[in-house]
């Protein structure tokens, strides 16, 4: 079930309603009803990703449609990391993978490039995928019209292209809240969206243990993680976590639309 189904369905339900208080089969109240039923759906729909209810998002490593360079009889996963760039941590982030010969994907905000345009570049050349994750990743940012959405988008993609030169193909929702202005918005840009299967709540973590048993246990084949290289304790954890994937037979890979490649 999706946003386009769904709103079918509650129009035709509507249309039918108006026809059975027409001939008196129904009252007012009854109207009331495909609302309530409407709005659990509009509001999970929002806040799980997962459920591609208004964007189809890439949430796993088998639903990347472009499968060049992907192992598919492998333990696959992906490594991702949102909100930056940070000054220190970006960096600490990018020694690790390099010494591990691990490529990951940064979704980029745009405002954090001004004055770290060496590690965005760095970020590229070093072989990792740049995302992009919005301008701002303001609170309001799901509250915006589809043209602002878009504009902080094609903001963000111009700047990007103009330090790399490449512009980014996916797109994370900020919060991974989605909704139909941002549904629009992606479509307008041609970006493919990326959600995620493993969230660690690094942002939350009260302690490295805490953080790493989280990705621990609920890392699978397929995985996509969502990090924040931003937060101290996820750069802390990152080799450890590297070190058990790798022990459990896992292949590390990033998920590169043709234009990228």
């Amino acid at each position: 079930m999706n946003y386009r189904i769904l709103r079918i369905i509650f129009i035709v339900t509507m249309v039918v309603l108006i026809w059975a208080k027409y001939e008196n089969y129904v009252s007012f109240w009854h109207f009331l009803i495909p609302v309530l039923v409407l709005m659990p759906f509009l509001v999970l729909g929002a806040i799980f990703i997962q459920l591609n209810f208004y964007v189809k998002s890439v949430n796993t490593v088998a639903m990347f449609p472009y499968k060049t360079g992907i192992d598919e009889s492998k333990k696959n996963i992906c490594l991702t990391f949102d909100d930056g760039i940070h000054s220190i941590n970006s960096p600490r982030a990018l020694n690790i993978l390099k010494q591990k010969n691990i490529k990951a994907h940064f979704f980029i905000i745009g405002k954090n490039i001004a004055g770290h345009e060496d590690i965005l570049r760095r970020m590229h050349d070093e072989g990792h995928s740049i995302g992009n994750h919005s301008f701002n990743h303001g609170w309001n940012f799901d509250l915006q019209s589809t043209t602002a959405m878009q504009q902080e988008i094609e903001n963000t993609n111009k700047l990007i292209e103009a330090n790399i030169g490449v512009k980014p193909t996916i797109f994370r929702p900020p919060y991974g809240v989605t909704n139909p202005n941002l549904a629009r918005a992606i479509q307008n840009t041609q970006m493919l969206s990326m959600g995620w299967n493993l969230r660690s709540l690094d942002t939350v973590a009260k302690s490295r243990e805490e953080l790493l048993h989280k990705l621990k246990s609920n890392t699978k084949p397929n995985s996509v993680v969502l990090l924040h290289e931003r937060c101290d304790i996820t750069v802390d954890v990152l080799t450890e976590y590297i070190d058990y994937c790798l022990l459990e037979g896992y292949t590390f890979v990033t998920l590169k639309t043709p234009d990228e490649v």
